[in-house]
């Protein structure tokens, strides 16, 4: 089969490995939709980590025994390879887990331990049955391209009450406005790249604000209800200007999700943005298994509205041209066609 790999510096290809077999519950999918998430960072740094991707969707071709799935099924592969027995895997927060899987100790190497590939072994309880009529592309993004807003906006409770702010409009960020919207809410995008911020105001956002104005946050505020902030801010960038600007931005009692990882250190000011302010503050990375039917049928009921979600789709043979498009930020959800 083939899978991707760097092989230098902005440099990328494919290469040619076994078809992995399948093994208790580990089970084989066929790859038709592999979602690209921050692997070019890896080529970007000319960093060949052998195995690349943890988003896709796919058909399942090969069990080992009767379990949850059966061959012919057509799925969404969830994230990693958590233990299923702990108690985050058991409250559906797998992703969590502390006890993962040692994947290649177990398999005897971490062969078709990746998605960007023609084919994986996963886990069967792990595998989201897609809706008849939901495309594989479309089913795609119930992993990172509106898993991680979703979750967030899950535990926020986000409704058509709510003035939710976005920061951060990559892949993740325009997937909140996607999900903010359906729900009903009304949306402030933050984004200072032109290619982004426009495709955010196509999903619905009602404006994008440019942060690097100097009256970036009073921007915000004027959109809000006599001045005083947004509802919820959900920050998918990871930089500290813009984890300041969901805090600041946010009325009293009001919630802020952080999404987009970062290394950084954020200055939180415990008594203004906390005590007095009443701030509830989040970090979230997915969302629980228990909701994984509800986001099914979201994606079913939207249908076409998730195309502009997915502004490109490349042949796995293409990888350089797809990583090198995601350099460039000019992009949306970036899909790569293992058969294409």
């Amino acid at each position: 089969m083939k899978r991707v790999i760097v092989t230098g510096k902005e440099q990328a290809g494919v290469a040619e490995s076994p078809v992995p077999k399948a093994k208790e519950d580990w089970v084989v999918v066929k790859i038709y939709a592999a979602p690209a998430c921050t692997e070019y960072k890896a080529f970007a740094a000319g960093v060949n980590q052998d195995q690349f991707g943890h988003e896709a969707a796919g058909e399942v071709v090969e069990v080992a025994q009767p379990g949850k799935v059966k061959v012919g099924d057509r799925v969404v592969v969830m994230p990693q390879n958590p233990c299923g027995k702990c108690v985050y895997c058991l409250a559906g927060e797998y992703i969590h887990c502390e006890d993962t899987v040692d994947f290649a100790a177990l398999h005897g190497s971490r062969n078709g331990s990746a998605t960007m590939a023609q084919y994986l072994v996963k886990q069967d309880w792990l595998l989201v049955p897609i809706p008849d009529g939901v495309s594989y592309e479309h089913a795609g993004m119930a992993c990172c391209g509106l898993g991680p807003t979703f979750g967030a906006f899950q535990q926020m409770q986000v409704d058509r009450y709510d003035t939710v702010l976005v920061t951060g409009l990559g892949a993740v960020g325009l997937g909140g406005i996607v999900n903010a919207r359906y729900r009903g809410a009304r949306v402030i995008g933050v984004e200072s790249n032109k290619w982004r911020a426009q495709r955010g105001l196509e999903l619905g956002a009602e404006a994008v604000i440019d942060p690097t104005d100097d009256d970036a946050l009073q921007q915000i505020l004027a959109l809000t209800k006599n001045g005083r902030g947004v509802d919820k801010a959900a920050d998918c960038s990871g930089v500290v200007g813009a984890h300041r600007l969901c805090i600041d931005a946010t009325r009293r009692k009001g919630q802020v999700s952080f999404i987009g990882e970062s290394g950084a250190d954020t200055p939180l000011r415990i008594s203004p943005d906390m005590i007095r302010k009443g701030l509830v503050l989040i970090g979230r990375w997915h969302y629980n298994m228990a909701d994984t039917h509800q986001m099914m049928a979201m994606i079913a009921d939207l249908g076409p509205k998730l195309d502009p979600l997915i502004s490109h789709t490349f042949s796995i043979d293409q990888i350089q041209d797809a990583w090198a498009l995601q350099l460039s930020g000019e992009c949306a959800k970036v899909i790569i066609n293992p058969w294409g």
